[in-house]
């Protein structure tokens, strides 16, 4: 497996890593891994995204938007 070796790391971010490895029961160097894998994945996508082009939303709704589309469609059923 590779190393890697960090030169003039600064002591304030050294302090923050020790306190992260803390918190997460981790050594130093796997918090620093899990950081790095963190870092350089590709970003998240929402479900929106997965969708074809077709079945996306336009816009998002707001709940205000929701109520009335649903009270034109009794509205309508109701006629």
């Amino acid at each position: 497996m590779a190393a890697l070796l960090i030169k003039d790391f600064p002591p304030e971010l050294h302090r923050k890593l020790k306190e992260e490895a803390e918190r997460h029961h981790r050594s130093m160097t796997r918090q620093a891994l899990a950081l790095l894998e963190r870092a350089l994945s590709p970003p998240a996508r929402n479900a929106a995204e997965l969708l074809p082009t077709p079945l996306k939303p336009a816009k998002t709704l707001a709940t205000d938007d929701v109520v009335a589309i649903i009270r034109q469609g009794r509205e309508a059923d109701a006629q």
